[in-house]
């Protein structure tokens, strides 16, 4: 069973809600077992850049002296972490914070219900930041299952020998409306884009056992 923080549990779980304009707090403010959600709407986190971010939650911390400072394992969590872990200078394992990336398909999805937490905007400051830039993003679509949460996965390697002998493996996934992974070996020879990569440098990625297809 997931562990579900409640009120009397000795574990006060605070999210901190990146949006612009959107109603992603709204939404979280539903989950069960959360105390607090802090929001962060501004301008100055457009693109969400860990050299932005990495001051807010320093400050975040600064106020409300968190003893777990969790994120996703995706890149931008692999990203974000290890800067506030050496601003806090702190390890994951020994000391009194600890700053750690979780992968969110080892847990089930909150039905986002039974919740009714109210928001509080972050604390104020100046967050812009010369170190970096974002200048745009361009996501892709599909119809087949998004990678990272995706119950099958069909992964191809280099042994596939070329870009063009991945369609038998999207025809594959399609049977089992799964989605379609790379080595990063494949990923590296220019047989697909780097967005299909999986592993420690790729997407994370947790199939339901026995339906991982390596090619």
């Amino acid at each position: 069973m997931p562990f579900r923080p409640t009120a009397a549990s000795p574990i006060q779980l605070i999210g901190v809600v990146l949006q612009l304009g959107g109603a992603v707090a709204e939404q979280l403010s539903k989950a069960s077992g959360v105390a607090k959600i802090l929001v962060a709407d501004s301008e100055a986190f457009l693109g969400f850049t860990p050299e932005s971010l990495t001051p807010l939650v320093l400050a975040t911390q600064n106020q409300l002296n968190f003893t777990h400072i969790l994120a996703g394992a995706t890149a931008f969590g692999k990203s974000l972490l290890p800067r506030i872990a050496a601003k806090l200078d702190v390890s994951p394992s020994k000391d009194p914070v600890k700053v750690v990336t979780i992968r969110g398909t080892s847990f089930e999805a909150d039905p986002l219900e039974g919740g009714s937490v109210q928001t509080e905007a972050i604390p104020a400051g100046d967050y812009k930041t010369d170190l970096s830039q974002w200048l745009s993003q361009e996501l892709s679509k599909s119809d087949r299952p998004e990678l990272a949460g995706a119950k099958v996965v069909i992964s191809g390697g280099r042994g596939l020998k070329s870009g063009d002998n991945f369609k038998m493996l999207y025809e594959l996934a399609d049977k089992f409306n799964g989605a379609v992974g790379a080595s990063r070996a494949a990923v590296d020879a220019g047989f697909v884009p780097n967005e299909l990569q999986v592993g420690q440098t790729g997407k994370i990625v947790a199939p339901v056992c026995n339906k991982l297809f390596i090619v």
